[in-house]
């Protein structure tokens, strides 16, 4: 399967896009952990990777609009999360505020710890746009399964790909046919009627994965990823591996 909000571009045919998923994911790892062991203070290094990134998004052949615009749909969680650092960390205060009996204080240093989350978070973001844009998710998956990620996981991972899409357009239906019968507007109408349609939708879910569950069953399943392409580490995969790594070693040697 191909969806436009996961891998709308894995179709193209690029250098990077030909690679084994397994070196993919390994090399994302290691991009994404030099990115968060790299020390806060060290901007020349996060130029660096962010500089790699976009050889690598040129080297995809993916829009840079369409990176760009979905790791910052994504960035605003992140801000969320660590907006009121500034506000709990000791050390040089830079403004204050009174509000009530409340004393809120902004200082640098977690100025600088936002500001470090915020630029590790969207180097990462990047990193798995492109992986997941340049791969499909059902060869994610079995890259996942090769490296020997636990099984269960994988299986889960799967089924909700798949499913998730026939529950979505499941609770449409639903919905289609709550407002084809007048849906009122009375407050407790709504809270009746929505929990009525989440139970359904949950039995429905329930009956549906026994079925295909029984299915499975009779074609043979065993609990094992079959499938028809096997996967080939080939030397494009060491050489893009080395080369990656050995990018990655040039900002460590930025920290000194």
């Amino acid at each position: 399967m191909k969806h436009s909000f996961v891998d709308e571009y894995s179709g193209i045919n690029s250098f990077v896009h030909r690679l084994d998923p397994r070196t993919k994911l390994l090399c994302s790892l290691a991009f994404i952990l030099a990115v968060v062991l790299t020390p806060a203070d060290t901007w020349r290094a996060f130029a660096a990777y962010l500089l790699i990134m976009l050889a690598l998004i040129l080297l995809s052949r993916l829009p840079i609009g369409y990176v760009l615009k979905r790791s910052l749909v994504i960035l605003p969680f992140v801000i969320m999360v660590v907006v009121f650092v500034p506000f709990f960390r000791q050390g040089q205060v830079v403004v204050s505020y009174d509000i009530g009996a409340w004393h809120l204080a902004v200082t640098y240093e977690g100025l600088s710890v936002l500001v470090n989350v915020i630029i590790k978070s969207w180097l990462s973001i990047l990193c798995l746009i492109v992986l997941s844009s340049s791969t499909r998710f059902e060869e994610l998956l079995h890259g996942m399964y090769r490296l020997q990620v636990p099984h269960v996981f994988v299986q889960i991972t799967s089924f909700m790909y798949r499913y998730v899409f026939v529950l979505t357009d499941q609770a449409m239906r639903m919905q289609m046919a709550r407002d084809s019968r007048n849906f009122g507007l009375n407050r407790r109408n709504i809270f009746k009627t929505l929990g009525n349609m989440i139970g359904m939708l949950f039995l429905r879910s329930y009956e549906r994965a026994e079925r295909i569950y029984a299915a499975m069953l009779s074609r043979g399943y065993s609990g094992d990823i079959v499938v028809v392409k096997p996967l080939k580490f080939r030397l494009p995969d060491a050489y893009f591996a080395l080369s990656l790594c050995m990018l990655l070693v040039f900002p460590a040697i930025l920290w000194w």
